[in-house]
């Protein structure tokens, strides 16, 4: 297991994260500590709240150069459905072995149909899915031949809720609250998430005493103030802190300043082969090494992150120990193709013995 290395972008004094079992090297808990933790998962509860995404996936294979333009012609051998956005971040969460719902709006139309048929395959997480007469469910549609995306095509509106639609889906938040262990936004920036929708997200969160962990946009930054953890990956961290450069010290930088701007107790973020970094309070940032043995496919590796994180804080993991977890998630699923989701026992086997 690669160790986690602990520095300090920040200049403050060097201090000891608090630790939450017994550790392996660098600090962080051993892989039976970690194991305990997963077989904690069932006892979280977690309600997914954002935008709902049908991806839509097109496999087949490429053997010639359409003679009309210059681009392949793909010869269709499957299709198939996913769920996607937040709606993946929920699978992801079941397949972990957790409890989940879903809150987040689709439309009057085939895909919301379809989406609504891949929801019912788990048998639960419906209620809190409302329909908007007035917008399109969110579609993307991959073309993938030999492993490799040839092209995407999206369907969506991103236009902000109307107020009415906002105040159902808060309706719901609360029905649920009293039962929950963890709130996560998934915000995909097709309308859902709202300033307003995250000030009272944030609040329930604080009045129920439960973490709640953002998948974000940047565009949206602003709205995650008291947020307990944010998960943007590098490009997004950087152009959020107005920050240049993709190397470890543009990172740290932009790191520190979401994490004092938004006043979040920790911001962990994503850096493709890099591994993860995690920036906590007093300046203390840790980076966790890549697990990922191949890369195929990142296409939902941010929803695993964050449905990982959530069912690790739930359950009563430290930060560090959570973002070891859901690095080893992501090391799972980048290597496999398309929108995938991983078992307790597939993630157990990825940490290994001591």
């Amino acid at each position: 297991m690669g160790s986690i290395r602990q520095s300090h972008p920040i200049g403050k004094a060097t201090r000891q994260a608090a630790g939450s079992g017994a550790q392996g090297r660098g600090g962080q808990a051993s892989p039976a500590v970690l194991r305990q933790y997963i077989s904690r998962f069932p006892k979280a509860s977690v309600l997914v709240i954002g935008d709902l995404i049908l991806d839509h996936y097109i496999w087949g294979r490429v053997s010639r150069i359409s003679p009309e333009a210059p681009v392949p012609v793909v010869h269709v051998d499957s299709e198939s459905l996913r769920l996607g956005g937040a709606a993946n971040v929920f699978n992801n969460i079941l397949a972990l072995g957790g409890k989940a719902d879903l809150c987040g709006v689709i439309g009057s139309d085939e895909s919301g149909r379809m989406l609504l048929k891949e929801l019912g395959a788990t048998r639960s997480g419906r209620g809190g899915v409302v329909i908007d007469q007035g917008r399109p469910t969110t579609r993307k549609s991959r073309v993938i031949a030999h492993n490799q995306q040839i092209v995407r095509y999206d369907v969506e509106r991103r236009a902000e809720l109307k107020p009415a639609m906002q105040r159902r889906i808060l309706r719901y938040v609360e029905s649920r609250l009293r039962e929950l262990s963890c709130l996560v936004v998934s915000d995909y920036a097709k309308g859902v998430v709202s300033a307003t929708l995250m000030s009272e997200l944030t609040r329930l969160a604080a009045l129920r005493g439960i973490p709640l962990v953002v998948d974000p946009k940047v565009e949206h930054f602003s709205y995650y103030k008291g947020a307990t953890v944010i998960t943007p990956n590098h490009l997004e961290a950087t152009q959020a802190a107005g920050v240049h450069g993709d190397d470890d010290q543009a990172n740290n930088e932009a790191g520190a300043i979401i994490r004092q701007r938004l006043g979040c107790q920790a911001v962990l973020i994503t850096r493709g082969e890099k591994g993860m970094s995690l920036y906590e309070g007093d300046g203390v940032s840790w980076h966790i090494p890549t697990q990922a043995r191949q890369v195929y496919d990142v296409t939902g590796a941010g929803d695993t992150v964050v449905g990982t994180l959530a069912l690790a804080l739930s359950t009563g993991t430290s930060m560090r120990d959570a973002a070891v977890l859901a690095n080893y998630a992501a090391g799972v699923v980048v290597g496999m193709v398309g929108t995938a989701t991983l078992s307790a026992q597939q993630l157990s086997e990825a940490i290994g013995h001591d």
